[in-house]
């Protein structure tokens, strides 16, 4: 028995996701291209490699594509929310105008007051149903805003955390 659509993602907007900002430099485009993605993960240490899913309709895919196509993971706090937005809506305009952006190893550009970033060339490509599951070997990375709660997404919303309690039994 298959489950719709629906009923697929009615079950995994339980889960919380951490929010990030995948950005990409692709040979043969002047521009980089950033979107905000919450389906990330870590892979391994060794080699230090981590996943991103993303959706074969997105603008970002098709540069992915690319052979020398590189990326950065951008973790974002939960003051980001706004920038999340802009990365995830802004169609028309540069969505680089906002917030405080360099570069580390592959040139691919970095957050520099995110919570983590991880600088990655494409390691693997695997083609899963309606998205491509990159697999990125890390080749930098950075913590700058280490400590700062992140930002969540969980049931079609932001989320914040309570820092400093503990849960009760």
């Amino acid at each position: 028995m298959t489950i719709s659509s629906e009923q697929f993602r009615d079950a995994l907007r339980q889960f919380p996701a951490g929010v990030t900002i995948v950005t990409i430099k692709a040979p043969g485009h002047d521009q980089p291209h950033g979107l905000t993605v919450s389906a990330f993960a870590s892979i391994s240490p060794e080699p230090p490699l981590i996943m991103i899913a993303i959706d074969h309709r997105a603008s970002g895919h098709e540069l992915l594509e690319k052979e020398g196509a590189v990326f950065a993971v951008n973790v974002l706090s939960q003051e980001m929310s706004e920038l999340s937005n802009r990365f995830a809506w802004i169609k028309d305009e540069d969505r680089f105008a906002v917030g405080d952006w360099g570069t580390a190893v592959t040139g691919a550009p970095i957050l520099q007051n995110a919570l983590a970033w991880l600088d990655c060339t494409i390691h693997n490509r695997y083609e899963a149903g309606t998205h491509t599951i990159y697999i990125g070997k890390v080749e930098a990375s950075g913590t700058p805003g280490a400590g700062q709660p992140p930002l969540l997404y969980w049931n079609r919303g932001y989320r914040y955390l309570k820092t400093g309690d503990e849960p009760t039994d």
